[in-house]
């Protein structure tokens, strides 16, 4: 029996995750913070602190989850969010080789994006 839903095929996503971004657009625009999920298949990414929700969970006593009313993070659309910088400020992300590693910078300044944020 053929599916319903459309198949999507998703274009590659340049926001990594841990990278720094700003809202662009949404009831939250203008926040800031950290990628938590990059989802490529929806095209989405869980932005910390940004497009919460109110979540009615049930208790479950064999992970000794305690229920009620929790406040977490919904998936906003890849295109209403932009990277930031070192400086702060909102950038496009390049592509260039180095040696023969192809590194991720910012169109911005030319400053070099890191893959891993140190903890």
């Amino acid at each position: 029996m053929p599916s319903k839903h459309k198949v999507i095929v998703a274009s590659p996503i340049k926001i990594k995750r841990n990278d720094q971004v700003l809202v662009i657009a949404g009831k939250d625009k203008g926040k800031k913070g950290r990628v938590l999920r990059v989802i490529v298949a929806k095209q989405r990414v869980l932005v910390e602190g940004v497009g919460m929700v109110t979540k009615h969970v049930k208790p479950n006593p064999q992970t000794n989850k305690p229920g009620g009313i929790i406040k977490q993070e919904a998936a906003i659309h890849v295109s209403n969010v932009q990277l930031l910088d070192s400086e702060g400020k909102a950038t496009k992300i390049g592509h260039r080789v180095e040696g023969d590693k192809k590194i991720r910078f910012a169109r911005s300044n030319g400053g070099t994006l890191a893959d891993k944020i140190a903890k």
